[in-house]
């Protein structure tokens, strides 16, 4: 029985990325098809040696940095991927990928991290943020993706949500039913501290909607309170703009820092409205408390007065209320109790989940 593995892009390694890797752990003899790669991530994915096939957009000018750029082509370029030669298609996707055409013999199961969110629920966050004359091109190609990604998403015989939350969002976007499998974390990696320091921590890539910014105008507003932004991304200058003197940008940081941060932080702070969101598992993976904006795939992972605590707002003064009401509980945080709840979402389960979804197939 022959499989082909799918990815949108291998070009940065993120959480789908990481997702990906997993499934070629599982799935150690198929081949692998992606819109465009780099031979460095491919490395870092532990698959530079599979059988990786890619797409014309290798081929294009600067494939690495623009590949973002050319997504009005996509739907013809995935659809130019012939797949005729295998039995099981299994697509990781939060885009394009997905797409693919197939026949009647052939099954396609979709582990999808989010219908397209520039698309779909995230469609006016982003058109509102370009000048006039891309929002005009933009919302003429993105009204044509749309109505290409319902069609193709019929296509599918099988969906697995990475959370409840998108469950809810393929169901809305394309009614299609999907099971969950939540996403691996590597929770062994990270170690419980119990001896917490006296600042908080917020982290991720610096992009409009995870929000960022509204953490670091809060802390601006807390002289007294110490805040560690890790990440990097292109909102980054505009953020360090806003920062006070207490709070302090790292940007991009190894994982040994990212962890000792994390452990050592008495609560992690997070305002995006995530599909899951693995930052938060990692946090309670080291018993650290998790201050979240009440909505998404957090709510699947914090449990609220056990695990960390919920605001309703993603804006300053809700975050601000949380942050004082963590203050007066936060000895009530037991850290191992934390961490036990981050053990659901390891890679052991992810992995014994997936396996028995899919051997039903072979």
């Amino acid at each position: 029985m022959k499989i082909a593995l799918l990815h949108d892009w291998i070009i940065e390694i993120a959480g789908s990325e990481k997702v990906f890797k997993e499934i070629c752990e599982i799935i150690k003899d198929a081949e692998i098809w992606t819109i465009v790669y780099d031979k460095n991530s491919l490395k870092l994915l532990g698959i530079e040696n599979r059988k990786v096939n890619s797409t014309i957009v290798q081929n294009f000018p600067l494939p690495k940095k623009l590949y973002r750029y050319y997504f009005f082509l996509y739907p013809i370029i995935v659809e130019q991927i012939d797949l005729s030669k295998y039995d099981i298609i299994i697509s990781s996707s939060h885009s394009f990928i997905k797409g693919v055409l197939k026949n009647s013999n052939q099954i396609h199961i979709c582990y999808c991290h989010t219908p397209i969110r520039y698309a779909w629920d995230l469609y006016f966050d982003y058109i509102n943020s370009l000048n006039p004359i891309f929002k005009i091109l933009a919302s003429y190609f993105l009204h044509k993706i749309r109505i290409w990604d319902y069609i193709s998403s019929q296509r599918i015989d099988y969906f697995i949500a990475n959370s409840n939350n998108v469950a809810k969002r393929i169901k809305m976007t394309y009614n299609k039913d999907a099971i969950v499998i939540h996403p691996p974390v590597d929770v062994e990696s990270f170690e419980v501290e119990t001896k917490k320091e006296n600042f908080y921590i917020t982290a991720g890539r610096m992009v409009e909607y995870k929000k960022i910014d509204i953490i670091v105008k809060t802390f601006s507003k807390l002289k007294d309170k110490k805040l560690i932004v890790i990440g990097d991304g292109p909102n980054f200058k505009k953020i360090k703009k806003l920062s006070s003197s207490n709070v302090e940008l790292l940007g991009h940081v190894d994982f040994e820092t990212l962890k000792n941060y994390l452990k050592k932080a008495k609560a992690f702070i997070y305002m995006a409205d995530e599909d899951f969101g693995i930052l938060p598992v990692e946090a309670q993976a080291c018993g650290t408390p998790v201050i979240a904006y009440r909505k998404g795939g957090v709510l699947e992972s914090v449990i609220e007065n056990k695990t960390g605590l919920f605001f309703d707002y993603q804006n300053e003064e809700s975050l601000i209320n949380a942050i004082l009401k963590f203050e007066k509980i936060e000895d009530k945080f037991e850290p191992y109790e934390i961490r036990k709840n981050s053990e659901k979402f390891s890679k052991e389960e992810f992995r014994k989940k997936f396996s028995e979804f899919i051997k039903q197939f072979f």
